[in-house]
This record gives C-alpha cells, structure tokens and sequence, in this order.
C-alpha cells in the first residue's frame, strides 16, 4: 500500500538513521543518503521544497512489498526556447543507500556506487487544466524497482524493458520504456557512494522493436529529434498516438535499417520461453538425452554457470572488435536481461540454482542433434539473432524463465565458447551453445522469413535442417507452461 502527501523535505527515516560510517553527523530527520539526494531535487526545484510524495505505507525494509521509501512528483515549466513542454518530473528514493547502516543496502564505502547505484526518474507531460501529478507512473517505478532488488540486475542508460500493457493501463500506444540519463539531474556524492539519475522513457511498440533490432541509444536519439515524441529531454506523452517512424519515414529507412546495417544490434539476450532437447541419444536414455529435464526435475544451472550467461548478456552490451565468451570461473557481475517483463522474477540466476548439481561433476557434452523449442514471441527474435548479431560476429542468450535452461548462439568470432566449428552443438548441463557459420545463417534468414510476419502464422510451425541435424520449432505458450515440460 502507498499513500501521497505533502514533502516537507526527507520524512524522519527511522532508527540508525542519523549517521553514515565515517562520515559527519547529520540531523536524525534527514538520513545521509535522501538528504543527498533531496538536495539535488532542491538545486532544481528551489520553490518546490515541499513536494508531493508517493510514500511506502510498510518500509520494505519492514517487511513491505515496495522498495522505494518514497516517489517525489515535481512540476516542471519545460523550457519553451527548446520546445519542451511542461511536465511532471517524479525521482525516487530507495535504490540506493539512503541509510548507511545495512538495512536494506550493504554499506561498501564511499567510492563506489550507492546501493544498486542509480534512482529512477520520469518525465510525463502535463494535461491541460491538470493540478495535480498523477500517481501511476509510481507505481510503475516500484514496479522495476521490485525486479531490480529480487534479480539484482541493474539498468544502465540505452536499456530496454518490454512491459506489453499501456503504462497508465488505458488504451495508449506507450507500453514499453527506455532508459537514459535524466538531462537535467547530476550525480550525487553521498556518504554511501555514488548515485546517478536514470530515466524512464515511455516507448511504442515499433519503437522498442527498433532498439532491439538496432540498439537504445539510437532510437533515444530519433526521439530526441522529434518534439512530439520526448523532444531533447524525452518527456513521455501517453496520448501520443503516433510513432516517429509515422510520424517521419525517412527515420526508419535512413536512420534505423542503416544503424542495423552497419552497426548490428547490442540485444544479447532474453528471458524467454524455450527449451532444447538433444536428438543424438535414444529418448529412454534419460540421464543425458534429456538436457532440460531428468524425469520430472529439472536439470539446473551451477551458479558459476549462472555467472558465465550474466556476463554474457552484459558483454553483449558493449561494442567491442571481437566479442569474447568469459571462461566458466567468471566472476560474478551484475548482467543485464533485456527485453524483460518486470512484473515477473526472470533473473538469470534463479532462486533454485545455486549449485544443485556440481559444477565439476558436469561434463561438456558434444551433440550431433539438437531440437530447439520457442514460444512465437521468442521466435520472432531469432532474425534479430541472426541478422543482427551473428553475422556482425556476436552471440545471443535465450535464457529460459519457465526453467533453469539456456540457448546461446554463438558466431565463429566469439572466443572462449564450448562450442566449435568441428562440434557446433554443445551442451554443459542445461546451458546448450550453439555455433553457426556466416553460410548457415543466411541460409537460415531465408528459410525463417515468415517469423517477420507474425500476424499471418500458425502454431505449431516446425523448421528443419537435416544435414545440419538442426531442428526449431515455435510452439504454443501453454507448452512451456507445463510443469512436465
């Protein structure tokens, strides 16, 4: 449950919220890591000091379901000289350290990042005759937040998130969202470390398609270049009903294809609905034809391997000259899982998978025959696969969110993959690789064409390759959703 009212500055933060480890005293009304923030919101609103505040009725470190502790909603003025409207400007308290004394952040110093790092702000433009923020994009907020603190992955400027459902749940065209830095918040220096200000940019459909086939940063660009849709400080209008890409085709054909031409896609992976099943065995030798399940248990990933797939996805982030696979002892980073519902726990690491079965004890097995299985909106994504990232040497994850199973694609320019040229199908445990030439993937770009026009399929649709000993199928959703899958 939240409740709205008045500011009136940071609320009281509770016992052991007077002072940080090795910082100076701070009045207990104010604890070091809001009040660093807070002043921030004061530098840009100094006639705002008490502003409208969405607050968490339960702290979720009281056991609460919300993570923030509070949502704050500015009024904004926009700045006509650069075409930007007024607007409401919402900023959030509480995924980073806003207390210093490990109740819901552990305390790691000054330099680094403040708990995850960053807060969320969001931009929304004002209805004529509106006299007060409306209070769903808070809500919205906990809601990425929720996914941030049970997957601990992080967001960084130029993410996407998939949320298919309008944001304000009307009948908008804006259903996903983008991330970017907020143009005119600064990062913040508090005694637990440092916080930056990511935005939310509320996106159509073909738009967030385009940043997957191409990349975030591009499209936030387009947006930026188009005042009806964000205009330079990407201020979100749910009555927008238009998509730039309507709004101005040249943007598509001369912007966009050319960006995925030339650039490929920085989308490394997904959480999806697949699975795989290895054809080289007889079906009664469960023990290892069976990758995803062994009887009715399934078969999961050592944390360690865990680790190697959030790297993965993370490194797909980053435009390197020659993309690179982490050994299995990766150290664990914080990955990032694009293309995500955040209303669900889909973390690469799942709650079940800490080394059930020992990561030494799991042998890489080279198959001769592999069956890949997708629901249809996985599916959809394996040209983007393909197009955009195999044959610009780079690799792809589907990560599986019904089991602890993976799929990586990977392109004879990855180095450290398990799977080769000589032995294109391989498997460590659930995690299956799988290794395709230049030839094969255009060839396969071909025989998968109609995956571009969903709208005209039907399931269930099976594709073949039999000299490849190469079989994907899409299937219906309620597939993936048995328990004996």
């Amino acid at each position: 449950m939240e409740g709205v009212r008045p500011g009136g500055g940071p609320p009281a933060g509770g016992p052991g919220s007077g002072s940080a480890p090795g910082s100076g005293s701070f009045p207990s009304l104010f604890p070091p890591g809001l009040h660093g923030i807070y002043g921030e919101c004061r530098r840009l609103y100094p006639d705002q000091p008490n502003p409208l505040q969405v607050t968490a009725i339960l702290k979720y470190w009281l056991g609460g379901p919300d993570p923030l502790d509070y949502v704050s909603m500015y009024r904004n003025l926009g700045n006509p000289a650069l075409n930007v409207p007024e607007h409401w400007h919402y900023v959030s308290f509480g995924l980073s350290d806003l207390y210093g004394d490990n109740r819901v952040h552990e305390f790691t110093g000054t330099d680094g990042p403040s708990g995850f790092g960053f807060e969320l702000t969001f931009r929304l433009k004002r209805e004529t005759g509106e006299s007060a923020p409306p209070t769903w994009p808070a809500e919205l907020m906990q809601g990425l937040a929720r996914y941030v603190f049970q997957s601990e992955n992080t967001f960084c400027s130029g993410d996407h998130v998939s949320w298919h459902s309008p944001l304000d749940n009307s009948e908008s065209r804006i259903q996903h969202m983008l991330l970017t830095e907020d143009p005119q918040m600064q990062p913040v220096q508090t005694p637990f470390g440092v916080v930056t200000f990511l935005q939310i940019v509320g996106v159509c459909t073909e738009e967030l398609h385009a940043a997957q086939q191409w990349n975030g940063q591009g499209i936030l660009e387009l947006l930026r270049t188009v005042p009806v849709a964000g205009g330079p400080w990407l201020i979100t209008d749910m009555r927008r009903g238009e998509t730039i890409f309507e709004i101005d085709p040249h943007l598509q054909q001369e912007r966009v294809d050319k960006g995925i031409e030339t650039d490929g896609s920085n989308l490394s992976g997904v959480s999806a609905k697949c699975a795989w099943d290895d054809l080289s065995r007889p079906p009664e030798d469960d023990e290892d034809s069976r990758s995803i399940c062994i009887g009715t248990q399934p078969r999961r990933l050592s944390g360690k391997d865990t680790e190697q797939i959030r790297e993965t996805l993370r490194r797909g982030l980053e435009i390197n000259s020659k993309p690179v696979l982490p050994p299995i002892n990766a150290q664990r980073q914080n990955g990032l899982n694009l293309d995500r519902a955040p209303s669900r726990k889909d973390s690469l690491e799942s709650e079940s998978s800490a080394a059930i079965i020992p990561h030494e004890l799991i042998r890489t097995r080279q198959l001769e025959s592999v069956h890949l299985k997708f629901n249809q909106e996985s599916g959809a994504l394996i040209p983007l696969c393909l197009r955009g990232r195999l044959l610009h040497g780079r690799h792809f994850t589907y990560k599986s969110i019904t089991g602890d199973t993976a799929i990586t694609f990977v392109s004879t320019g990855v180095e450290g993959a398990f799977a080769t040229e000589e032995h294109p199908y391989a498997a460590h445990g659930p995690w299956l690789q799988i290794l395709l030439t230049e030839e094969f993937v255009e060839r396969m770009l071909e025989d998968l064409e109609d995956l571009n026009s969903p709208e005209e399929f039907k399931l269930p649709k099976e594709y073949s390759w039999p000299e490849k000993k190469l079989k994907v199928s899409i299937l219906p959703d309620a597939v993936f959703d048995s328990p004996l899958h």
